[in-house]
């Protein structure tokens, strides 16, 4: 399949950046990495938005134009380390000019200051607030890389503790598995232009802290699929984490779940929310069709 001249464009940006590099450092760069991090945006529009703290996160509340009672609750990606970054925010605003959801981003705690067993607390409660306004059906999880990780662990607590669930979960080249075990990566690794086995283990591994990287919370793959909302997933052939959504994609088939999944031939992670990227606009396109 040809690639558009976007993708070409935006490969020579990611390599400008030096994006591969940095994740191909153990110990990951961390702090090197958050220097991409856009805490409150400049635009006048971001800066007029509710924001309020649950536990250690902040939210920051984009209202629906329209006034519905439907909420995206929105936990971007990072690699747990960082974020949100530029493009989850632009992401936010065509979600608020596309669709009639109020939207929440949550910018919860990281590590290595924070590791995965306070960072599930802060997004338990975080859910929790939500049911307070919202019900859970008209409750969408929308999660980019980690933040797909945060969501699919969410739900499988709530299942267990039999608790009300989201009606939707759409995930952004969901990470699965913390431990990166699975072999098929490392060929994987080669093509992706974005990501590398040793940073990102890195960085699971300071989430982790004394956790076995197969817990549950943060490597959600080793869980049950049974009872699961209506899912939509973004993948990319060029994606280190494509094996392992391989895998999540048979779990879902194995549990009877409705889902789709949109592949992205030859697409890097995190494709759908790249900038300039054609082949993420299109996309986009779907995932804002999946919330009208």
């Amino acid at each position: 399949m040809k690639k558009s001249l976007s993708y070409h464009l935006v490969s020579f940006v990611l390599k400008l950046k030096g994006i591969k590099k940095m994740f191909s450092t153990d110990p990951v760069d961390y702090k090197k990495i958050r220097k991409e991090d856009v805490k409150i945006p400049k635009s006048s529009f971001f800066k007029k938005q509710k924001r309020f703290t649950v536990l250690d996160t902040t939210v920051t509340e984009v209202l629906s134009k329209e006034g519905t009672n439907k909420l995206i609750l929105f936990i971007h990606g990072g690699a747990f380390i960082s974020g949100p970054a530029e493009h989850h925010w632009n992401t936010i605003r065509k979600l608020h000019k596309h669709t009639v959801y109020t939207i929440w981003l949550c910018d919860y705690p990281k590590a290595p200051e924070s590791q995965i067993d306070v960072i599930s607390n802060n997004i338990d409660a975080v859910y929790k607030k939500a049911l307070e306004s919202y019900q859970p059906e008209n409750i969408v999880l929308l999660g980019d890389s980690v933040g797909g990780t945060l969501s699919f662990a969410l739900v499988q607590r709530l299942i267990k503790n039999q608790k009300e669930i989201p009606s939707k979960i759409i995930a952004i080249s969901p990470v699965m598995d913390a431990t990166l075990s699975n072999p098929r990566i490392m060929e994987f690794d080669k093509k992706d232009p974005m990501l590398s086995k040793k940073g990102i283990l890195s960085a699971k591994k300071m989430c982790a802290n004394n956790k076995d990287l197969t817990d549950l919370k943060i490597s959600p793959i080793y869980g049950s699929f049974n009872g699961f909302p209506k899912t939509l997933l973004f993948l990319g052939e060029n994606d280190i984490m494509y094996p392992d959504q391989e895998i999540l994609v048979e779990k879902l088939k194995e549990s009877s779940i409705t889902f789709r999944a949109i592949v992205g031939k030859q697409m890097p992670h995190i494709w759908v929310l790249l900038p300039f990227l054609k082949e993420g606009k299109i996309a986009l396109k779907e995932l804002l069709k999946e919330l009208n």
